[in-house]
């Protein structure tokens, strides 16, 4: 059985994410196309469908690191901040759009929550699952993996 670890991250998470845009559940807030993705960016995504890969590639996030919190998130969707002359400084991504995905992946029955952070549920392996496998069998590059 293909699983993420055998695909490709930016294939998986657009294919991800298209799926994701027929879900009635995921939809971007009404403020998602006024912010930047964290205090280390200087603008808002180009991208118009950026919500649905942000959602993909949490749901990867969460399936490969699983059980993991909100903190973890932050640091990994974070970046160098530019402070002009001074030296640049790590700071973290945007806790609302990453809380906000989240909850809208658990509406969706994708991820649980435990008392140790977040977990992708049986629904949401298979689903991974099933688009790994689908991404696996169009790339013809991949059957060699």
């Amino acid at each position: 059985m293909t699983t993420v670890y055998d695909v490709p991250a930016d294939l998986l998470i657009s294919t991800i994410a298209k799926e994701l845009s027929q879900n009635k559940e995921i939809n971007p807030p009404e403020w998602a196309k006024f912010v930047k993705t964290g205090v280390h960016k200087e603008r808002r995504p180009e991208d118009t469908d950026w919500w649905y890969t942000r959602c993909a590639s949490l749901l990867r996030r969460v399936y490969i690191d699983g059980p993991v919190g909100m903190n973890s998130l932050r640091s990994y969707y974070g970046g160098k901040k530019d402070r002009g002359s001074s030296p640049e400084k790590f700071a973290k991504g945007s806790g609302s759009i990453i809380r906000t995905a989240l909850h809208q992946l658990e509406d969706a029955g994708y991820i649980a929550r435990v008392k140790e952070g977040r977990i992708v549920t049986p629904e949401g392996k298979s689903f991974i699952d099933k688009i790994s496998n689908i991404v696996k069998k169009e790339v013809p590059e991949l059957a060699d993996y």
